[in-house]
């Protein structure tokens, strides 16, 4: 997040008035049915990567507090071996054929994903298909693989970032799905059996809860076969894709954490609307411009952090928020309210937001860079918008936004902040948290 707000600030110290990015028609990408399951194919032919990934859809409302993780915690010791593959063998195919599979656990889905090579493709997806529909789930192995997700656990409390965040979600989101964690708490992950991962495989990994968007240089007529032969055969399932409801807006709350640590933590989250409202793009450009206003001044002129902004969860049910870490909380505080009520009360430039139009859409090309990132884009907004290709009018969508959305997004959404403080606790003063 840093490099983003730096980059932001060296955009507007720049002074650049304009950039020649336009969208173009998306003749490369498509999308199509196989046996059921939706695809997008992005025919990207100027590398030799390919990146597949299968969204499991659902997230945390898929599960309990007590089977929080389960979706994260089988496809780790899918790792460990399959109908087809035993745990030696995938290991050494895995590695002779250079690909990498990646898991990707969020509120909204889990991401299963497999990189290789043009070249690798049809190897690397029989074990990437393997591993989701036939994994083995050895006892001894499911043991091995939960002492290391909950010694993960327990680091996390060590790191502060982590920790604050941990405490934020829990007070932000309380009555809400995402309050549950998508990669499970130390309850639920000791009492997950190899009973349960077996019976969670066979009634959860089913086609109606796939999306499969493949990017790179393979044929349409190649991915159907791939899927034909094997997700094709999953169980249909009833499984349907909506968008959860938006996050209940409640008075405003701190929990504090007394820690002895070099400077303190503060995190506060408020509820944003679905990502199919206008209001979506309006917030998000909000929390940007707040961004940089507080890094100019409480960062750049007082010196008072080393990071201060204003994050935007990009979730179907999106959240905005207050992110510090400071020697001096409450005068740190107090400037942030500041900076609020200014973005409330006071329109932004029009020239201010064509300056921020460069931050977003600098980014917007740097995040998309690689494969694997567009294959999220794409599929972030089919999800999240009906349709893949909403992606592609990304920067229109930006430029639409005008400085009076801007300051009704503020006025909207920017309050009942709920907030999480990590460090020495006598040197904030809770009314003032609560008073956001």
């Amino acid at each position: 997040m840093l490099r983003g707000v730096m980059l932001f600030a060296a955009l507007v110290c720049a002074g650049i008035g304009s950039v020649g990015a336009q969208t173009e028609a998306d003749t490369l990408t498509s999308s199509f049915s196989v046996d059921g399951i939706p695809v997008i194919l992005r025919r990207n032919t100027s590398n030799n990567v390919v990146v597949a990934n299968v969204y499991l859809l659902g997230g945390v409302r898929q599960v309990t507090p007590t089977t929080s993780g389960i979706e994260p915690f089988l496809l780790a010791v899918s790792e460990r071996g399959t109908q087809h593959y035993p745990k030696a063998v995938l290991r050494s195919r895995t590695s002779a054929l250079g690909s990498d599979f990646v898991i990707a656990p969020s509120v909204d889905w889990t991401m299963f994903g497999a990189r290789t090579i043009t070249s690798g493709v049809d190897s690397t997806w029989a074990i990437f298909a393997d591993r989701l529909m036939y994994p083995a789930i050895q006892p001894a192995e499911v043991e091995l693989v939960r002492a290391q997700l909950l010694s993960a656990q327990r680091q996390e409390r060590d790191d502060p970032d982590a920790y604050v965040s941990d405490l934020a979600d829990s007070v932000a989101f309380s009555g809400h799905p995402y309050a549950i964690a998508e990669t499970g708490n130390a309850t639920s992950l000791a009492s997950i059996t190899a009973a349960d991962l077996r019976q969670y495989q066979k009634s959860q990994i089913v086609k109606s809860r796939m999306l499969i968007v493949v990017v790179g240089d393979v044929t349409r007529a190649h991915v159907e076969a791939l899927i034909h032969s094997t997700f094709g055969r999953l169980p249909a399932g009833s499984y349907k894709w909506t968008l959860p409801p938006v996050v209940p807006v409640t008075p405003s709350s701190a929990v504090l954490v007394q820690r002895d640590l070099p400077t303190n933590y503060l995190l506060g989250y408020v509820a944003g609307p679905l990502a199919s409202s206008p209001d979506y793009t309006a917030l998000r450009v909000a929390a940007t411009v707040l961004t940089g206003q507080m890094f100019a001044e409480i960062r750049g002129r007082q010196n008072l952090t080393y990071d201060v902004h204003a994050p935007f969860l990009e979730r179907t049910a999106s959240a905005s928020g207050l992110y510090v870490t400071t020697v001096a909380p409450d005068t740190t505080l107090k400037l942030m309210k500041f900076f609020i009520t200014q973005l409330q009360n006071e329109i932004v430039t029009r020239e201010g937001l064509q300056r921020l139009e460069l931050q977003f859409i600098t980014q917007y090309f740097l995040d998309n860079e690689t494969n694997a990132s567009q294959a999220d884009f794409l599929a972030r907004s089919q999800l999240y918008q009906g349709d893949y290709r909403r992606a592609m009018s990304f920067v229109e969508d930006l430029k639409s936004v005008t400085p009076e959305a801007v300051q009704a997004a503020a006025r909207k959404y920017m309050k009942n902040f709920h907030w999480a403080y990590l460090g020495d606790t006598t040197k904030v003063d809770r009314r003032l948290l609560e008073s956001f």
